[in-house]
């Protein structure tokens, strides 16, 4: 079943970026998608996101707010038109037991429980979380920056903003083996700043079991404020079995 229109506020809306190898993504993806490359690097990272005022469409102004982290990874795949475009997404965290409850049904994929801690402070910003079942958690210290993190894979601030728009697309793990929740994230406001990080820990991309060393680097992040959204379900995708990140 397709999920309903939501719409909201982000609050706010980070994106950590990662540059991993090709090969060592391709371990992980479903067999349907193949990852998006910028530069010869894999684009994956994680979506640290503050949802305000979230309710079906039909609903009076009145809504959740919620602390929330996807891992995501750029990928693309064939579809009836062509070449499309979007992100897979591993795994979601929250700090909503509404989020975790309706995950999967009125939100698309499965969402597991997570403390998370916030100091934002608008020119910088502190934000770390850990999931529940100790399977996830990511730590950030970063302030604002007026240019792109020297040696990223995007050149300039316009590059960036065009690949991560285009992006709009995600597909999400859910419990059923096999099967992938999809929604398209629908932005009525767009506008993102490059951050400076100055501290940044994923248990994922740190997980030795997965990535070797020398696979994975740090390579850029941004943040994005007061964004008018709406996300419209897409029809589920069979995809195979997946590595997933839980």
């Amino acid at each position: 079943m397709r999920m309903p229109a939501i719409q909201g506020l982000i609050a706010r809306r980070v994106l950590v970026n990662f540059r991993v190898r090709p090969e060592a993504i391709r371990a992980i993806l479903p067999p349907v998608f193949r990852p998006q490359l910028v530069d010869g690097w894999s684009v994956a990272g994680i979506c640290l996101i503050r949802l305000e005022r979230i309710r079906p469409r039909w609903m009076p102004v009145f809504g959740i707010a919620s602390e929330n982290a996807a891992h995501r990874i750029a990928v693309e795949w064939d579809g009836a038109a062509g070449v499309e475009r979007g992100v897979f997404i591993p795994r979601r965290d929250t700090s909503s037991w509404v989020n975790s409850a309706a995950g999967g049904r009125l939100f698309p994929g499965e969402h597991h429980r997570a403390t998370f801690k916030v100091r934002d402070r608008r020119e910088k910003l502190s934000l770390e979380f850990a999931s529940a079942d100790g399977n996830a958690s990511v730590s950030l210290v970063a302030h604002r920056a007026d240019f792109v993190a020297t040696g990223s894979m995007f050149k300039c601030l316009a590059d960036a903003s065009a690949f991560f728009r285009g992006g709009a697309v995600g597909y999400s793990v859910k419990a059923a083996p096999g099967r992938l929740d999809g929604v398209e994230l629908r932005c009525r406001d767009w506008e993102m700043w490059p951050l400076a990080v100055e501290h940044v820990r994923s248990s994922f991309f740190e997980d030795l079991s997965r990535f070797a060393p020398g696979d994975v680097e740090f390579d850029s992040a941004f943040i994005m404020r007061r964004v008018r959204h709406e996300w419209v379900g897409r029809p589920e995708m069979c995809c195979g079995e997946t590595a997933g990140v839980a």
